[in-house]
């Protein structure tokens, strides 16, 4: 295995970024086929449209990551907050949920980002969201899982305070930072590795007994019957989308193009669910396992605007 000492902040950013590719071309994948999803490999097969493949809400909120990353070196939850409610004035219309354009609305009114996280569904969210866009945080902190696990929790925390929210992005960072660690064992290795992160570090609630259930399933499973019995993402929860997703991912560990066919074609939040896959496997793969058709036809991403 690689040493997991000395990265540089070039090389944490490069990390980043990568991570980004994998996530970004995993949401806007999963987009484009969520309609029809059941009958995504023949329409592959059949040929992938021209770009651009337009990203989501995932990617925009993982390029705020990643921005208050750059700017502070880590997780300022005020920095984080307010880059989300900029980035979603300037385009509102990326399919956010409508309590995230509340919550985010609140901040971007002033309100702190405490206040208005905790006033979403009178307790905070569980909802997925936390975990889509945390692929940079464990990039950034990868030979740390001790820091993933903290950095994640505040980025989570910004508009996700129920603790399933927190929990899903703790998994999802984890598994992304494990992932990276493993780039050069095999695959046999490399899941026992991933899996043994997850359950070590994510915390005690649903979205954990949901991992246990998700890593004693067998892999061998249609997609389809995976979802149905760990949640596809249907419900937009924590508990109801990341078991399915680090399952989907574990079982095509070294295909992105696969992973993310197959991860689609159990239907349910397919962008969101995509997304994470797709940040998992470019992590352990590079950005050399994403198909150069699909890279240059998702919509580009634009650092610019940091």
């Amino acid at each position: 295995m690689c040493s997991l000492n000395g990265m540089t902040r070039e090389e944490r950013e490069k990390l980043s970024r990568t991570v980004l590719e994998g996530l970004s071309v995993g949401d806007a994948f999963g987009e484009m086929y969520a309609y029809g999803h059941d009958e995504v490999r023949r329409r592959v097969e059949l040929g992938v449209p021209h770009g651009p493949w337009w990203w989501t809400d995932d990617t925009a909120m993982a390029l705020g990551i990643h921005e208050c990353l750059v700017r502070a070196g880590g997780i300022d939850e005020a920095m984080l907050g307010w880059i989300f409610a900029r980035n979603f004035k300037r385009e509102p219309d990326r399919g956010y949920g409508r309590m995230a354009r509340n919550v985010l609305q609140q901040i971007g009114a002033g309100v702190p980002w405490e206040d208005a996280s905790r006033s979403a569904f009178g307790g905070g969210s569980l909802g997925n969201g936390a975990a889509m866009r945390v692929g940079p945080v464990g990039a950034w902190f990868a030979e740390d899982p001790a820091r993933v696990v903290v950095e994640a929790t505040k980025s989570a925390k910004v508009t996700h305070w129920h603790p399933e929210g927190v929990a899903g992005a703790v998994a999802v960072a984890i598994a992304v930072s494990a992932a990276w660690r493993t780039r050069d064992l095999p695959t046999g290795e490399a899941r026992v590795l991933i899996e043994r992160e997850i359950l070590g570090h994510t915390p005690p609630g649903e979205v954990r007994d949901g991992m246990e259930a998700a890593l004693a399933l067998d892999p061998g499973l249609a997609p389809a019957d995976a979802g149905r019995l760990l949640g596809n993402g249907s419900q937009i929860t924590a508990p109801d989308t990341v078991p399915y997703v680090i399952w989907s991912a574990l079982r095509r560990l070294d295909d992105f193009a696969d992973a993310l066919i197959d991860t689609v074609e159990a239907g349910g939040d397919c962008d969101t669910n995509a997304a994470m896959v797709g940040a998992l496997l470019v992590a352990r793969l590079g950005e050399g396992a994403i198909p150069a058709e699909w890279r240059s036809a998702r919509e580009a991403l634009d650092f610019g605007k940091m």
